[in-house]
This record gives C-alpha cells, structure tokens and sequence, in this order.
C-alpha cells in the first residue's frame, strides 16, 4: 500500500468510536487483515479494536475507499458491532467445545477417584 489520504474522520462519542474514510492506493485490493493493521499503527491502537465496514475499488483504478470504526476498546466494538452468522457459529462451537473438554476432565476425575478408592 503506497499512499493513504484520509478523507473523513469523525468522533462518535455516543458509540466511543471514530468513523473514518480514506483512500488507499495499491496495486490489489487490500485485505481487511492488512487495512486492520494499517489502521492500527496509524491511530496507535490494537488491531481487536477495528472494524473495517467496506474496502470499495472501481473498476481499473488502483485507488481504494476504505470505511472502518476505531474503537476505544475491544469490549465497546463487541457490544456495538452485530455479529455475522459465521461469527455466532464460531463462537458457540468454541463454547460447545470447551463443555465438552471440561466435562471429559471431571468424567476421568471421577474415574481416577473410583479407582483409588477401590484401591485402598
């Protein structure tokens, strides 16, 4: 990514965010990972704490509008920000995982401590 011009920047207290535009000019599209950090090392904040909106190219132009939300923190994005289909699966298989991994321990407990008791 060669050059950055920010268009747009507006505090938005009511969510504690800013609401950023700017333009980016690069070879390819950028990737929101790249954008992310980008962004971060821009406004000196985490990658955790941004969310790119849209990366919008025109057809045989190397410049791209790119619109993303700072946050002051990662908790504030996640109260603000709605969440993807794929996102919710993501985390309720996570969820569902560690049940699982946790319930898998206290069963082998349990068995461990059966088996010490038939010991004595």
């Amino acid at each position: 990514m060669e050059n950055m011009i920010i268009l747009q920047e507006k505090e938005n207290p009511l969510f504690n965010r800013k609401e950023i535009i700017l333009n980016i000019n690069s070879q390819i599209t950028p990737s929101t990972k790249e954008t992310e950090e980008l962004l971060a090392k821009k406004f000196s904040t985490k990658q955790e704490n941004i969310k790119i909106k849209k990366i919008l190219g025109k057809f045989g132009s190397r410049t791209f509008e790119i619109s993303a939300n700072i946050y002051d923190s990662k908790e504030d994005k996640e109260q603000t920000e709605i969440k993807t289909k794929k996102q919710r699966e993501a985390e309720k298989a996570k969820e569902e995982r560690i049940k699982a991994e946790a319930k898998e321990k206290s069963e082998k407990i349990t068995q461990e401590t059966k088996s010490n008791e038939a010991i004595e």
